[in-house]
């Protein structure tokens, strides 16, 4: 088992910064790929970006490259999400997620979720 706890959303004004956190407990693979996906009122779930614990590789979103930075600290059992230069369009319920099986953009083969965090972005 895995739990996700994120941290670190709030309201922000657009060209600004966040950076969310997503602590890991229970048993992590280097096999294991965490990701961050969003989802705004009325839309699906969506990739935002991922990293394969054990080797560090990261993939993003095209709607993020350039702007978000996700990286992880093996030692914390942490994985984080630097934002920057938000939009309004990043307003979102942001989740961490983890799925045992390696790297995917589907939501659906992700096995462990956090609760969530909001972010919202004034224009």
């Amino acid at each position: 088992q895995v739990q996700l706890v994120e941290s670190g959303g709030g309201l922000v004004q657009a060209g600004d910064s966040l950076r969310l956190s997503c602590a890991a407990s229970g048993r992590i693979f280097s096999s294991t790929f965490m990701g961050w996906f969003r989802q705004a009122p009325g839309k699906e779930r969506e990739f935002v970006a991922g990293i394969r614990w054990g080797v560090g590789n990261t993939y993003y979103a095209d709607s993020v490259k350039g702007r978000f930075t996700i990286s992880r600290i093996s030692a914390e059992n942490t994985v984080y999400l630097q934002m920057n230069s938000l939009k309004p369009e990043d307003t979102a319920v942001y989740y961490c997620a983890a799925d045992r099986n390696g790297y995917s953009t589907m939501y659906s083969s992700y096995d462990y979720w956090g609760q969530g965090t909001q972010v919202t972005v004034s224009s």
